[in-house]
């Protein structure tokens, strides 16, 4: 899509200044990658947050549900006695995040994990 494309479909004037941010914004929202870039910033934040990314072979999200297929079992129960502590902290790295949509539909933040 050219920039010319983008910039009529909002309406913006070459003279008219813009923020980075509020660009950043209206790309995701009329390119309808939210979805996309969230389950990202989801699988990032598992990463950061547990430490277990070498060990984490699949990881997705569906209804709120993170759920995380692990390759190893000792880790995996480690991480089951702390579900709650990673959902909450998952949860404020997202609310920091500014690339994280909480508004989409599809995907939005994580109430709860599933490790396999």
């Amino acid at each position: 899509m050219a920039f010319e494309d983008f910039k009529s479909m909002q309406g913006l004037r070459r003279r008219e200044a813009v923020g980075m941010d509020e660009l950043m914004e209206m790309f995701v929202k009329n390119m309808k990658i939210a979805s996309g870039l969230n389950s990202q910033r989801i699988a990032d934040a598992w990463d950061e947050v547990t430490g277990a990314g070498r060990y984490t072979l699949d990881k997705y999200v569906r209804n709120g549900v993170l759920y995380c297929t692990m390759s190893s079992s000792m880790i995996r129960d480690r991480l089951s006695f702390q579900k709650t502590a990673i959902v909450e902290q998952i949860n404020e790295r997202l609310k920091s995040d500014p690339l994280f949509t909480p508004e989409d539909k599809k995907i939005s933040f994580i109430k709860s994990i599933v490790l396999k």
